[in-house]
């Protein structure tokens, strides 16, 4: 497996519905691995992540970056009604902060 499909993120979760462990990749939505153990649904989806890059790759197409690797700003625009925006300025001024950190604090918890 390339360094680079080591740096995808992966996660392995119980599916109730199937019955199974099923490990998928953030990188990747649309693939999945069912398998009894979680080891067995980790290794499965990184062996999959894997084919499929070596396909896009052979295809030439576009392969993502992993989500490690990517530098944020620290910045994103959040819209929500002008209700919200209003209640949220009273909670940071009543708080003696700005509503930039009290929106920081709430997303951090």
């Amino acid at each position: 497996m390339a360094v680079k499909n080591s740096k995808y993120t992966y996660r392995v979760t119980w599916s109730e519905e199937d019955g199974e462990y099923v490990g998928l990749c953030a990188e990747f939505p649309s693939l999945s691995w069912l398998a009894r153990t979680p080891e067995a649904a980790l290794k499965g989806i990184r062996r999959l992540v894997s084919k499929v890059v070596a396909d896009m790759t052979k295809n030439k197409e576009s392969i993502p970056d992993p989500i490690a690797t990517k530098r944020y700003s620290g910045k994103f625009m959040v819209r929500v009604p002008p209700d919200v925006h209003r209640q949220l300025a009273i909670e940071a001024a009543e708080a003696g902060v700005s509503l930039n950190r009290l929106a920081s604090a709430k997303l951090s918890h």
